[in-house]
């Protein structure tokens, strides 16, 4: 049987909810929607989704504090779209820095929101396919991490586990791919994100903010991540790859 994505709509906005859940489902989605934070976490015990539209502001606890929680718990893997009615820069960047994979301000259009969702969920399934890749199922080492490219987790040097979002996975291993290269944002920009997200190019220096704190990489002296003033950015350690993960 095909299989038909699923996407939550969290907004305290009971028009929005309606309008954009009917108007998914005539688009050939499968949509649930839900007022709250206390809902979004009822449902989600019991039934996986492939997205999350969240609102941000919603009374009780935001859009962005739930960000934060999914991206610490099981479903950190889950892609995230948030929406404000704010057209905000701070708000985008806090965003961002909680784990959205893309953002859009309200009023939007509802074909908009539907090209926005396709988009993050092509993005999330694979891996952009001018991206020249390792094979799959194999460990990444450099320096005192490892990368398991079957399960898309970051391993410290006694095996400890380090939950990666779907985002800094897929940065991460853009660099593991291309080590000691210099990659410019736009280069960056196409091989994780692709053109259509339209995001900004600050996007990028946000997402490897992130990546360099998993990795605990001092970003005044970093180890594995350098920026190339007026360039770019490179991962500058070289790269091992080992046998398949037990």
């Amino acid at each position: 049987m095909e299989h038909v994505d699923h996407i939550l709509i969290v907004d305290d906005d009971r028009e929005i909810r309606e309008l954009v859940g009917n108007y998914l489902k005539k688009n050939g989605l499968r949509t649930t929607v839900v007022a709250d934070g206390r809902q979004m976490r009822t449902f989600l015990e019991s039934t996986p989704v492939d997205l999350i539209v969240l609102d941000i502001m919603m009374p009780g606890d935001d859009g962005l504090m739930l960000c934060r929680e999914l991206r610490a718990g099981k479903h950190k893997a889950t892609p995230v779209l948030m929406l404000t009615a704010r057209n905000d820069e701070t708000d985008r960047i806090i965003g961002l820095e909680m784990g959205a994979d893309d953002y859009l301000v309200k009023p939007f259009a509802a074909r908009e929101l539907l090209a926005r969702i396709n988009a993050v969920l092509r993005r999330t399934r694979m891996l952009p396919p001018n991206l020249v890749v390792t094979e799959s199922g194999r460990l990444l080492a450099f320096g005192r991490w490892r990368l398991d490219t079957s399960a898309r987790h970051l391993l410290d040097e006694d095996g400890t586990m380090v939950a990666l979002s779907g985002a800094e996975y897929r940065l991460l291993r853009v660099f593991l791919d291309h080590p000691q290269r210099v990659l410019n944002r736009d280069q960056l920009l196409n091989l994780t994100q692709g053109r259509d997200a339209d995001l900004f190019d600050r996007s990028i220096d946000l997402l490897v903010s992130r990546l360099r704190q998993r990795l605990l990489d001092d970003a005044r002296e970093p180890a594995y991540i350098k920026t190339m003033r007026s360039e770019g950015y490179v991962f500058s350690l070289p790269v091992e790859v080992l046998g398949a993960p037990l």
